[in-house]
Parts: structure tokens; C-alpha cells; sequence
């Protein structure tokens, strides 16, 4: 074989292979195209606790930031259930340190008092009792008079006794028993004081993320219950694209693949995403997703993070996507 046709086989070689690659470079592949919507999360706002709306301070289309009061309600009747909670804690807290402390000073020695004018009646009721036997014994009294004084003397011995115990009783001070009872009282106390608290703030309803205000329930006068939505809010972020691949093209897709993102809207400006989500179970292509034909087909859905969101993009637009193959 000559030099000339083997120069000219490797000439059309190589500008095939470049003929090949600029067509490639110049007609890059679009990869997997798949249709959805856009789907935004959004937060039917309401209070914990029921009462009078006082005020709505967010109309709808406005803009709120996380911690944004948007509605409060009348917080009177919860204030006095603070105020009334606060005042049971601060008596069980006495109660307890007068538990701890034990009797005063002057408590136990009015015990020792009353002790010692026991004591004294009983010395005397003896000594009547001893007359009155001794009259007794020679017939001078009725046997009647000597009964009469031995119980004197056996009650005024039974209240001795009763006082003795009294001052043992002050002078060894409450039982641990008492004390772990007062305890548990000012527990419970305590924990009434923290729930009355929390209703009461709870009359303040606050944004929970940055979004806007789709709609708002109620108005200012409304008496609500608790749970009872009074304001819907979408929220900005994360915005996510919502949409259903074929089963052949399930292979095509793994989670984290960069997605590029159009709407019918402005096509020029495509948003960057990424797959986060795809699911393990197969389901009918909702209809408003494909044509009639394809919508007995079954698809798997996948969630699209836009990483970078705008107000281009609202709840339920359609939009395409197309899922970069590299």
C-alpha cells in the first residue's frame, strides 16, 4: 500500500473525529425533559388557645419575617390566671420554708408554758384526791366526794400528758412526711404558674419562617377557638418542583443531579435545582401533569430544591425541566 491513499484514510479519520466533536460541543444534549409544578409549602397559621381577636396586623400580599407578630388576642382573662397562679406559688413557697424552719421560738415555749400549768393542776388535783380519801377512809364524806376527786386528778394526768406531748411535738419540729408534701404543692404550683405563662403568651401569633400572606381568615372582634386558622402564609423558602419520570427513565436520575429549571413566563431566565427526593412507589401521572394518554401511565415522583428562588416562581406553576446528564 502506498504512502498517499494511507495519508488520505488518516486524514478522513481525524475530520471525522473533529467533524464528531463539533457537532457535539455545538449541539450539547438536553438531556432528560421532564414536566411539573411548582410546589410551595404553606402554614395555616392559627392561636393555641381560644378568645377575642384584638387585632390582625398583616393584610394579604404582605411580607413577613420569622418572629413577625401578625395577630393577637384579647390576653386579659390569661393575665389573671398569671396573676392568680403567681400568687398559690408564692404560698406554697412560704409554706415550705415554714415547714423547713420548723415551730418558733415562741411556739415552744408557750408549749412549755402550758406544760408546767399542767403540771401544777395535776399536783394539786392529786393532793385534793388525797384529802378526800383520808375523809373518806373515815367516813367523814361520801364515797361519791372521793370519786369525784380521783377523776379530777385522772384528767387533769390525761392533760399533762397531752401537753407533754404537744411540746415534744414543736421541739422535734414537722415531719419529713409534711416537708415532701409542701414540696409536691409548690411543684404543682410552680407548674401552673409556667402553663397559666405560656396561654398567655400563647395570645401572640407569630410567623414562623419568612413568606407572604396569602390569606387572612379573621378580623379583629372574631372570637376564635383554639386551632382555628387565622392567616395562610407561603412560605419563601425552600421552594421546591414537583415532577414524574417514566420507570424506562428511572435509571437516567439519581438524587443531587443538577437540574435546570423553565417557566412559561420567562424562558430566558432558567432557575438552577437539584433532586432531593425520589420516590420508592410508583403512581398515575396526575392530570394536570401529562396529556390524556399518558396519564394511565405509571411515574415516580421526584422533589426538585431550587437553589436559588425568586418571586418568579408561584404555587402550582407549570414549568420544565430539564435533568443534566454528565
Amino acid at each position: 500500500m502506498s504512502r498517499k491513499p494511507f495519508i488520505l484514510l488518516l486524514v478522513v479519520v481525524v475530520l471525522g473525529f473533529a467533524v464528531q466533536w463539533f457537532w457535539k460541543t455545538s449541539h450539547p444534549s438536553t438531556g432528560l425533559v421532564l414536566s411539573g409544578n411548582v410546589d410551595i409549602r404553606e402554614v395555616n397559621l392559627g392561636f393555641r388557645v381560644s378568645g377575642k381577636v384584638k387585632e390582625v396586623l398583616k393584610q394579604e400580599g404582605d411580607a413577613v419575617h420569622a418572629g413577625d407578630i401578625v395577630a393577637r388576642l384579647d390576653d386579659q382573662p390569661y393575665r389573671q390566671e398569671v396573676d392568680e397562679a403567681a400568687a398559690q406559688k408564692a404560698t406554697a413557697v412560704a409554706r415550705l420554708e415554714q415547714f423547713r424552719r420548723g415551730y418558733r421560738r415562741e411556739d415552744i415555749e408557750q408549749a412549755r408554758a402550758v406544760l408546767k400549768e399542767r403540771e401544777a393542776s395535776l399536783a394539786n388535783a392529786e393532793r385534793f384526791r388525797a384529802r378526800k380519801r383520808d375523809l373518806a377512809d373515815r367516813h367523814v364524806v361520801p364515797a361519791q366526794e372521793f370519786d369525784d376527786a380521783e377523776a379530777a386528778r385522772d384528767e387533769a394526768e390525761a392533760r399533762k400528758n397531752s401537753a407533754q406531748a404537744a411540746l415534744r411535738l414543736v421541739e422535734a419540729g414537722y415531719r419529713p412526711e409534711e416537708i415532701r408534701q409542701a414540696e409536691g404543692d409548690l411543684a404543682r404550683a410552680e407548674a401552673q404558674l409556667s402553663s397559666a405563662t405560656l396561654r398567655r403568651d400563647d395570645t401572640t401569633l407569630t410567623a414562623p419562617e419568612e413568606g407572604v400572606v396569602l390569606t387572612r381568615a379573621v378580623e379583629a372582634g372574631t372570637i376564635v377557638s383554639a386551632g382555628t386558622t387565622v392567616m395562610n402564609l407561603s412560605l419563601k423558602d425552600p421552594v421546591w418542583i414537583r415532577l414524574y419520570v417514566h420507570e424506562p427513565d428511572l435509571g437516567r436520575i439519581h438524587p443531587g443531579q443538577k437540574v435546570e429549571v423553565l417557566t412559561d413566563s420567562h424562558p430566558e431566565k432558567p432557575y438552577e435545582g437539584q433532586i432531593g427526593y425520589i420516590s420508592p412507589r410508583a403512581e398515575f401521572t396526575p392530570k394536570n401533569v401529562e396529556t390524556r394518554e399518558l396519564r394511565t401511565q405509571l411515574v415516580y415522583r421526584l422533589r426538585v430544591t431550587i437553589l436559588h428562588p425568586d418571586d418568579g416562581l408561584r404555587q402550582g406553576m407549570p414549568v420544565t425541566a430539564r435533568i443534566q446528564e454528565h
